[in-house]
């Protein structure tokens, strides 16, 4: 059955080339759902190698993967971002899986699939602290999945039937540049912030600290990210440090609130 692969993109120039030629081969449509802000090549490059450009202002990450899902033409689904690749052996996986049009009858047939991947920091690989495999839900029949829009950021989606599992690799090239991994984490902290909210999660200010060092040991103690080096002393500490932002985010939420 035909393929459809979705991109979110804003300010990828860097990367959209080599995302969208790593699917060239499996893709029948390539759909790159730009952000309206987005204010370099990325919409150039997206339409000199052939792919579709939808506009759709940014909500949420929930939202935007939602929306994909209803723009795109064809039943199965690929969710990329801009910054992975699809290696060939996971082409050529995801071209046999879809082959198969799930029964509408049968609420266990299966209508995803988990992908592993494979993360890179600054040109590194990393294998330990839950950066490896790194499991993403991201090969979707379109009629049986949604992402719930409470969730807005590390979105999540639920299907309406199993999932199954790939063994062919996803590679993420998470960041290369100190300034553009930091931005990333301001920007998801604030956002991990508001889901907090929205689920009645409640922050005191023992949190600030509480939290982070929780989250220090979990995966650099728990997960063995210390295995990494000092690449896994730095990514656990700044998933510390995106804890203890998302958590004091919270408590300014909580207060403008109060006072409402």
């Amino acid at each position: 059955m035909p393929l459809s692969v979705a991109v979110p993109a804003r300010d990828e120039e860097r990367y959209l080339g080599g995302c969208l030629e790593s699917v060239q081969g499996v893709a029948d449509e390539l759909l790159v759902i730009l952000d309206p802000q987005s204010q370099d090549r990325t919409a150039e490059i997206a339409r000199s190698l052939g792919a579709r450009l939808i506009e759709v202002p940014f909500v949420s990450f929930a939202h935007l993967r939602n929306q994909a899902l209803s723009l795109c033409q064809y039943p199965w689904v690929f969710f990329l971002d801009a910054d992975e690749r699809a290696t060939p052996e996971l082409c050529g996986e995801i071209a046999r899986a879809v082959q198969e049009e799930p029964s509408q009858e049968d609420p266990d047939a299966v209508v995803g699939y988990w992908i592993p991947r494979q993360n890179f920091f600054f040109g590194r690989p990393v294998r330990h602290a839950g950066w490896y495999p790194d499991y993403q839900l991201r090969l979707l029949w379109k009629a049986r999945a949604h992402y719930p829009e409470v969730q807005r950021v590390h979105e999540v989606v639920h299907l309406r039937g199993r999932a199954g599992c790939l063994s062919a690799h996803l590679l993420h090239y998470n960041v290369d540049r100190l300034a553009e991994f930091w931005a990333k984490q301001r920007r998801y902290a604030r956002l991990e912030a508001e889901t907090l909210l929205g689920k009645g999660v409640r922050a005191r200010p023992r949190s600030l600290l509480g939290q982070p060092v929780r989250e220090f040991w979990r995966r650099y103690v728990g997960l063995k990210g210390y295995r990494d080096g000092w690449l896994g002393l730095y990514l656990c500490a700044a998933m510390a440090y995106y804890t203890g932002l998302a958590y004091w985010h919270l408590i300014r939420m909580q207060r403008t609130v109060s006072a409402d």
